[in-house]
């Protein structure tokens, strides 16, 4: 069972996205366990002060070291040997991404402590309580719950037995290096507007490979950078120099 430990000075805004849904299954299921701590808990004064002014003048507060580390040493001396990584939700982390979320979820336990105000004391990092940082985007937020609730959500769907249909996670966007291709359902007519023949047909060599040109033709319009480091085959290739073929002819 995978368990995520989470850090916050608002733990209100967790229950409803981790209890609902798919991380509200596989919580009653037994697959993944998630414990939402209020960083407040480890304050020593009547107040609960968990911040303060920064050295040096300027807008803003700054999260306090005290609590944040006693909370941190808390979490890791309630697991033991078990503790794993315990992650900062920050806009200066690493990206985010699918890799980042198989390595998470392969794991016993992480732990994520999610940021507020200006960011925490650089003690906190400094002392090595702190294992690495990570970034959902290139965007700032209020704070890290959100950031969590999308890293939670993006590992937890990795952990066997969580989703319904296994052959789901593999075929995600990003999984295989691409974007997802288009999918369908019924009704066969909307609008005007069909299914592919292709799709209807029952051939499922012919479907693959269609999925497989319409990923291809979708990253390459949406997101080429990542055909750098997809891991395209031969035929890949040739398929997209055929796309781009067509598409110079129509313009």
């Amino acid at each position: 069972m995978l368990t995520i430990d989470i850090l916050t000075l608002f733990p209100g805004m967790f229950p409803g996205v981790l209890g609902d849904s798919i991380l509200g299954r596989a919580q009653e299921r037994g697959l993944v366990a998630f414990g939402v701590h209020d960083i407040r808990a480890w304050t020593t004064d009547k107040h609960h002060v968990t911040d303060d002014a920064p050295y040096g003048g300027g807008a803003g507060m700054v999260m306090k070291p005290e609590p944040v580390v006693a909370a941190i040493e808390a979490v890791r001396s309630h697991h033991g040997g078990t503790a794993g990584p315990v992650i900062f939700l920050s806009p200066q982390g690493r990206r985010f991404d699918h890799a980042r979320a198989q390595r998470l979820a392969s794991l016993p336990q992480f732990t994520l402590l999610c940021g507020r105000y200006e960011g925490v004391d650089e003690r906190v990092f400094l002392g090595g309580w702190v294992d690495e940082e990570l970034s959902v985007g290139d965007f700032v937020l209020t704070g890290g719950e959100i950031a969590a609730m999308a890293v939670c959500d993006a590992v937890v769907r990795l952990v066997p037995g969580v989703l319904g249909n296994q052959d789901s996670a593999p075929n995600d966007s990003f999984a295989s290096g691409l974007l997802d291709h288009p999918h369908y359902t019924r009704p066969e007519e909307f609008r005007g507007l069909g299914v592919p023949e292709v799709l209807r047909g029952g051939h499922h060599a012919m479907i693959d490979e269609w999925r497989r040109r319409e990923a291809l033709r979708r990253t390459l319009a949406r997101r080429p950078d990542l055909l750098d480091r997809a891991g395209l085959s031969d035929k890949d290739r040739e398929i997209l120099r055929e796309i781009q073929g067509q598409e110079a002819q129509q313009q």
